[in-house]
């Protein structure tokens, strides 16, 4: 169990704002809408929001009621729970804080390159031509200098601690960028082919139904609520006692979707403004051209297109990109970092610096073989380790967890839980469906 030095969130808001700016990140901001355009726009939509419904959701809720229960890192959380095979309960803490320091490795390349891109416009107007050039092209020097600074930022804020650090700045980002969001889309809605673009978003086509879609939108909201790598396992443990955790995660889970459902609302659009002005979207065959670098190649054309107001809104799109990158590696790196205190009682600043620094110098390596390890890093972390990881977290809460204890865990901060709905389906829910699901989604690609 944790120490009483131990951190927590000083308000229900805090934390809130924090576990939601974990999950809002790059998932809901780029993955989200290119999965959308990828696979048919409203069909991908409403398969998603049964996912978080049916899946993430439950998931959540057993995230952090294991985190809150043990007060300490995963490792220690899950061994409180899993009394019988201590072993097999640290070893697979320690595999999820692998995976959250492996997803933060190239996490921070890519967010890196969102830096570069909302400064290199301004830079451009500033007739800097060479260094703005430079900022937007790929190279190892560009990728590791902004993956680098990118680290450095996020160690910055995490070895604040969890309320100084994590809460205050999640409390000053986060509507920051809902506030970003609402200007982009307000103005996007006034250009020219950006209904057709929500008619693609909001108009079910469900020919584009079939098990692929199905694999998608499950690891879309996987990696979109933080599930599986323990990030939010952490952040319950910050939690005190009498928070309503179903209520809570429910709150969560409700603005992580209602922030990706908005950059829906902002990029498809978009994709048809910019088509709209000569960018090709589209190939032949109708499939959507590049959709990995959808964020890096069709937005900058049709930024480019308008102007003045195009090098603000170009400025404006990159910034809250950066902000959902940053919120969401705060929550990464935190993982790890909180073991270290707990297991090897290291101080908060050391920790940081030195996990961070290993980080960074994976993502280092990442960026000099970026043709061979990128794409292998990505694939393992959020393809293979979040959702199996998510599966084992399911058999550990509905498994192994003693009933009354886990009944007891969630009566602290909901008294009359016992007798709710809830209370009569969740559980079983988690027991049965969550692993089961789960693992026929994820084997579906391998058959």
């Amino acid at each position: 169990m944790a120490s009483s030095s131990r951190g927590h969130f000083s308000s229900r808001i805090g934390f809130i704002m924090a576990a939601a700016g974990s999950a809002v990140g790059l998932g809901n901001v780029w993955g989200f809408p290119t999965k959308a355009a990828d696979n048919g726009g409203a069909a991908f939509l409403v398969i998603y929001l049964v996912m978080v419904f049916l899946l993430a959701y439950p998931m959540l809720v057993a995230e952090l009621t294991i985190g809150r229960y043990g007060q300490s890192n995963p490792i220690s959380s899950i061994r409180s729970i899993w009394k019988s095979n201590r072993f097999a309960a640290g070893s697979f803490g320690f595999i999820g804080l692998l995976t959250a320091a492996f997803i933060l490795s190239f996490y921070a390349i890519i967010a890196g390159w969102l830096m570069g891109y909302a400064v290199a416009p301004i830079l451009q107007s500033m007739g800097m031509e060479t260094v703005a050039d430079w900022l937007v092209n790929f190279g190892d020097s560009r990728n590791i200098v902004l993956a680098l600074l990118f680290g450095l930022v996020t160690i910055f804020v995490v070895q604040k601690g969890v309320a100084d650090g994590i809460e205050k700045w999640s409390t000053r980002l986060m509507p920051m960028l809902f506030v970003l969001f609402a200007v982009m889309i307000i103005y996007i809605f006034t250009q020219d082919g950006a209904m057709e673009g929500l008619k693609m978003y909001l108009v079910p086509d469900l020919s584009h139904i079939n098990g692929g879609l199905l694999v998608d939108a499950m690891g879309q909201a996987f990696f979109s609520l933080s599930l599986g790598c323990c990030s939010m396992m952490v952040y319950g443990s910050y939690l005190k006692k009498d928070v309503n955790l179903p209520k809570t995660a429910a709150q969560v889970a409700t603005i992580d979707t209602g922030v990706a459902f908005c950059a829906g609302l902002l990029i498809l659009p978009a994709m048809f403004v910019a088509k709209n002005h000569g960018v090709e979207i589209f190939t032949k065959t109708g499939e959507l051209k590049s959709s990995a670098d959808l964020v890096f190649t069709v937005l900058p054309s049709m930024f480019e297109t308008m102007g003045g107001i195009g090098i603000a809104l170009s400025f404006c799109f990159f910034v809250l990109m950066v902000i959902a990158a940053l919120t969401s590696s705060i929550s990464m790196l935190e993982v790890p970092v909180a073991a270290a205190q707990d297991e090897l009682k290291w101080e908060r600043h050391v920790a940081t610096w030195v996990i961070g620094g290993l980080i960074l110098i994976a993502s280092v390596i990442i960026s000099l073989h970026f043709g061979t390890l990128f794409g292998i890093v990505v694939d393992a972390t959020t393809v293979y380790m979040q959702p199996l990881l998510g599966a084992v977290w399911a058999v550990v809460v509905g498994w192994i967890w003693k009933r009354n204890k886990l009944l007891e865990e969630l009566k602290q901060g909901n008294p009359e839980i016992e007798s709710s709905l809830f209370w009569r389906i969740w559980p079983w829910y988690v027991k049965f469906i969550c692993p089961v699901a789960i693992l026929m989604v994820f084997a579906y690609p391998h058959f």
